[in-house]
């Protein structure tokens, strides 16, 4: 379910989204350009529009870009924080300072369009599960930096977010297993080890690794890679009570047949695509009259 962005985005999200538009506008250096042109007391007046037909996502971070530039600005949302919109759409105003204008602008869109592009890629696989009750997850397949806005663009998109962090959940991957001799030997030493134990997930290659995960008593099994036969062999070996995911290989072309697998159906399908291979939005600033 969607989260508005104040209520997303705890005090430890916020410092690291600050972290990413500071380095986005340190990246620019000095706006020379403007600087040349403009007078410290020119103001302009700007309006951003969606170009095509698409889900607005993103324009709360107007606010924390002119305050991380020290600039006085004023703004308003023409469209809902995460609406579909047609093209052509106008979807804020904004009015500040001519250079702190022209140096946000290029910020600002990257957000908005890689934003909404998520948000865009997302809501097209969760319509193709509709009907069928799993629940679509994200991945840790993030842009480095950017994992709080984009977890939370796959929201706005419609699916669920799986760990923001490596706290949240422990995460039992085939290097670990490997390392630690075996998933019952990983499990109990995370089971020793904290008090209480976040949520473990496992992840399995085989149906043998579903077997020990269960006996070894992790909360989720991940079936990774795993299709056809071995994926309906796999989530049948679960019982009740144990969560499961399906994770690896899948697109947009093959993610029902995977959710409607028989006997069991996954509770949860995870794709990394929703965040490292979505298209841009197309978006656009143009000025408006004083």
């Amino acid at each position: 379910m969607y989260t508005p962005w104040a209520a997303f985005f705890s005090p430890e999200g916020q410092r690291l989204l600050q972290k990413c538009i500071d380095l986005a506008l340190e990246e620019d250096g000095p706006e020379l350009t403007a600087l040349g042109l403009f007078t410290p007391d020119a103001y302009l007046n700007a309006a951003i529009r969606a170009k095509q037909d698409t889900l607005v996502v993103g324009l709360p971070v107007i606010g924390p870009v002119f305050r991380a530039l020290g600039s006085p600005f004023k703004w308003q949302a023409l469209a809902a924080e995460a609406a579909q919109v047609p093209a052509m759409t106008e979807v804020a105003r904004i009015a500040a300072p001519a250079v702190a204008m022209l140096k946000a602008e290029r910020v600002i869109l990257n957000f908005i369009t890689h934003l909404s592009g998520i948000a865009n890629l997302t809501a097209c696989y969760v319509r193709e599960l509709e009907g069928t009750g799993v629940r679509l997850l994200d991945t840790r397949k993030t842009t480095p930096g950017m994992r709080w806005p984009e977890k939370y663009a796959v929201q706005a998109g419609g699916a669920c977010n799986h760990r923001k962090n490596l706290a949240e959940m422990l995460m039992l991957k085939d290097n670990h297993i490997d390392a630690a001799g075996s998933i019952t030997a990983a499990v109990a030493a995370l089971r020793a080890r904290y008090t209480p134990c976040p949520p473990i997930e496992v992840e399995c290659r085989t149906l043998d690794h579903v077997r020990e995960a269960i006996a070894a008593g992790a909360d989720r099994i991940m079936m990774d890679n795993m299709d056809g036969p071995l994926l309906s062999q796999a989530l049948a070996l679960v019982p009740a009570g144990f969560e499961t995911e399906v994770s690896g290989g899948v697109r947009l072309e093959n993610i029902r047949e995977l959710a409607l697998t028989a006997p069991r159906r996954p509770d949860f399908i995870s794709v990394g695509r929703l965040t490292h291979s979505a298209v841009a939005a197309d978006f656009s600033m143009t000025l408006l009259p004083a």
